[in-house]
């Protein structure tokens, strides 16, 4: 059994769940309704709210705020949760507030940086082996997908999706969904191809890399409204996950999705 460390100067409800192996610094203030993973390490300050789920083995920052209220004006002090799961790391000053009504939780997934400063807004859910960089702020009831990328200071409007694999150049503002497997950047923000440095990394072949590419071209340069281009890579692409994928995303897109331009 690994030794759980606990230091006298911080302040751990009785009623707090606390694991095996777990390390809370000096000054790190665990409130009633918590439950922490085993072998998850809380640095001096950082703070867990009433309601706050924290899996195994993540690391949480000086200052970090897990679980505060929702800065929703309809929330009534309702019961919800905010969910991490494990191996996350939470950086400095960072927040992620628990839910509302609207879904009961906000969630952080698996193996997911989330930079300092940084904010998840209620209700939100976030995938595993997503990176949030310094100072991006999510609003509430967002979206973001298996192993996107957010560069600094991005500011994301409610209830966008953003896709998996995708790459946001640091400072952009969304307020239109991101379709998975693309480059998004420039001001204001744009479709800037497809994430093709990303998705070498994470071992795609160059078979799936072209048909992301080929589906991406018909959709934003042959000159196509949505529908039309929808039908044409249904009918002209062989079936493939990643096409289904892409047109499924479009195709349940709220908000629409963001548009294209020169990319020279």
């Amino acid at each position: 059994m690994v030794e759980t460390k606990i230091s006298h100067l911080a302040v751990v409800h009785p009623n707090a769940k606390i694991g095996e192996g777990v390390e809370i610094g000096p000054f790190a203030v665990v409130d009633d309704n918590v439950e922490i993973g085993d072998g998850t390490k809380l640095f001096s300050g950082a703070v867990l709210r009433y309601g706050s789920r924290i899996g195994k083995e993540c690391v949480i920052h000086p200052y970090a705020v897990v679980g505060g209220e929702p800065q929703d004006l309809k929330f009534k002090g309702e019961e919800t949760v905010a969910i991490i799961g494990d191996r996350t790391t939470i950086r400095e000053y960072a927040t992620v507030s628990r839910g509302t009504a609207s879904k009961g939780f906000t969630t952080v997934g698996s193996d997911v940086l989330l930079m300092a400063y940084a904010h998840v807004a209620h209700d939100c859910e976030i995938s595993d082996k997503v990176i949030i960089g310094n100072a991006c702020q999510i609003a509430g009831e967002v979206e973001i997908d298996y192993n996107a990328i957010l560069g600094g200071g991005t500011l994301v409007h409610q209830f966008v999706r953003v896709g998996s694999h995708v790459m946001i150049q640091g400072g952009s503002r969304l307020s239109k969904d991101i379709p998975p497997y693309t480059l998004i950047g420039r001001e204001p923000a744009i479709y800037c191809g497809i994430n093709i440095v990303g998705l070498r990394r994470r071992s795609f072949t160059k078979e799936q890399i072209y048909l992301i590419n080929d589906i991406y071209r018909t959709l934003y340069n042959r000159g196509l409204n949505n529908t039309e281009a929808l039908q044409v890579i249904e009918e002209e692409y062989e079936d493939m996950p990643e096409k289904r994928i892409i047109l499924d995303f479009i195709r349940q897109s709220q908000r629409g999705i963001i548009r294209g331009g020169s990319v020279d």
